[in-house]
């Protein structure tokens, strides 16, 4: 019996103690990664979250460019960093697609923790002004009638974009070359001007372009409409099947942050995703809200692994 009091009084310490922790933190200013350049959808979700963090947890919150390689560089910084005040604002590139396509210099599933799922968006095949076209047919016609000579880019190679535009040359038989940068926003300049003529980009990096029409949508990458864009069909509405294809967004750390801190980002950012203002500024970008629990964000991490290998193995993907 003085032994079982015993082990409740520490299991009780030990609790309160975590606690303590988690109110403690942070002692310094926060740094969220980002592994994409300023402007595209990584960035936009990543600002969305650190503009109301800071102040929850009465201290700066720093939204930081770590661009290239699909996303991995900041996540590898992330996985390696022991500073205790280092997230990630991961994408679906680097946590489900890259490991399967690149050898990287830590594990995706063991040396990051899922912490505070934040959204999903779609991926939308846009084209510059300067193509004659508008819909994917017409488009799928062009591409036939001129082998090789239409480009599509994208934010790098292994990211969603690449596997969408994979996807589709498959399933439309068309040859289109692959041209990768350094994330959305460089690949978007070229794009608008025509040096690139097509892109299966996120909805959060295009939409703004979209609207003030520098961009031409042509079909949604998903199994409906988006709210964002009622007028444009998807793809599978367009007769081309198969194609879906979406972005997930959440902040991570790495594994060896005590879990009363983890417990402690998910409260904060679960209020930040209750707030009108944020779900506004979050579905303005295309973006399904739909809150998580960290245990459930890290099923639907594990799931993701294992259907994007599925996708990458069964059509033969490779880097270029």
């Amino acid at each position: 019996m003085k032994m079982k009091k015993w082990w409740m009084a520490a299991l009780a310490g030990l609790a309160l103690a975590g606690a303590a922790q988690a109110q403690e933190w942070p002692g310094r200013s926060v740094r969220i990664l980002v592994g994409s350049a300023p402007g595209g959808g990584t960035d936009a979700m990543a600002r969305a979250i650190g503009d109301r963090l800071g102040p929850l947890l009465k201290q700066p919150v720093v939204v930081e460019n770590r661009p290239g390689a699909s996303n991995t560089l900041a996540a590898d910084v992330t996985a390696k960093s022991t500073d205790g005040h280092t997230l990630l604002m991961g994408v679906s590139t680097a946590h489900a697609i890259a490991p399967h396509l690149l050898k990287l210099g830590y594990d995706s599933n063991k040396d990051l923790v899922p912490v505070a799922f934040v959204g999903a968006v779609p991926n939308v095949l846009v084209v510059t002004n300067s193509l004659p076209v508008d819909s994917p047919q017409s488009l799928i016609k062009l591409a036939k009638s001129q082998p090789g000579k239409l480009n599509y880019a994208t934010s790098g190679a292994g990211s969603t974009q690449h596997i969408a535009a994979e996807l589709f040359k498959d399933v439309a038989g068309v040859f289109i070359t692959h041209i990768p940068y350094r994330g959305s926003a460089p690949a978007t300049v070229d794009l608008i001007g025509g040096q690139v003529q097509m892109s299966f980009d996120t909805l959060p990096s295009v939409i703004g372009h979209i609207r003030s029409g520098k961009l031409k949508p042509l079909a949604v990458a998903a199994a409906k409409r988006n709210p964002q864009l009622p007028n444009v069909p998807t793809l599978a509405e367009s007769g081309v099947q198969g194609v879906e294809m979406s972005a997930w967004y959440g902040l991570y750390m790495p594994a060896s942050t005590p879990k009363a801190v983890q417990e402690r980002v998910h409260e904060e950012v679960s209020k930040i995703l209750a707030m009108p203002e944020t779900r506004s500024r979050l579905e303005g970008l295309g973006s399904e809200v739909a809150p998580m629990t960290q245990a459930q964000f890290a099923q639907f991490h594990a799931a993701e692994y294992r259907r994007f290998g599925d996708i990458i193995k069964k059509n033969n993907i490779k880097l270029d």
